[in-house]
């Protein structure tokens, strides 16, 4: 996982792979079948550790809660100082040659399917009574995944926690005012996560 992110999938050499692994190409062959393979094992191991915090926003009881939670947690994966900076669906392969077309395709499905989970938190947000007012349910969605996709590229370009959470501190300033009352987070100056 690590090699495709710091790489991105043309980058991440069959050397470099098999030296993470520890195994030998015929190795990675024989349990993977391709490079191709391995990176969607990759991309799925990426969802199964590193975004955990979205399932955690999801989980969060009020809507206003999910954006919050999703913004900070954002920040803090995308900041991390043991594995790279910035997002593996993101740098994994966004531009890739005419070869490997369909990397950039599966890594945009895999954005899209976080962005429709949000949107489906916050269309049953609204049928609970607890909506955002003026803004639909997809926008917010929307809003969200565009706001946290800059902040993964503003960390892989060296930007601190400390700078995306003033960010994020605008983002949910975007928010209705009155959806921001009584979650007991702060949702303005330059508080942290």
């Amino acid at each position: 996982m690590l090699v495709f992110w710091r790489h991105g999938y043309e980058g991440a050499s069959l050397t470099g792979l098999t030296t993470a692994m520890g195994i030998s190409r015929t190795s990675m062959y024989a349990a993977y079948g391709n490079k191709r393979r391995l990176f969607e094992l990759a991309l799925a191991r990426y969802a199964d550790t590193v975004m955990t915090y979205a399932s955690r926003a999801l989980a969060a009881p009020a809507a206003c809660e999910v954006a919050e939670t999703f913004l900070r947690e954002n920040v803090q994966a995308v900041t991390a100082r043991d594995r790279p900076l910035g997002c593996f669906s993101l740098q994994g392969g966004l531009a890739c040659g005419p070869d490997n077309t369909a990397v950039p395709t599966t890594l945009a499905r895999s954005r899209q399917a976080g962005e429709q989970a949000m949107c489906d938190r916050f269309r049953r947000a609204a049928d609970e009574g607890d909506s955002l007012p003026g803004i639909a349910p997809e926008d917010l969605a929307r809003f969200l995944m565009v706001v946290s996709e800059g902040l993964a590229v503003h960390a892989a370009a060296g930007s601190t926690a400390e700078d995306l959470t003033r960010v994020v501190d605008i983002a949910l300033r975007a928010l209705p005012e009155e959806s921001r009352r009584g979650t007991g987070r702060p949702t303005s100056g330059r508080s942290g996560p």
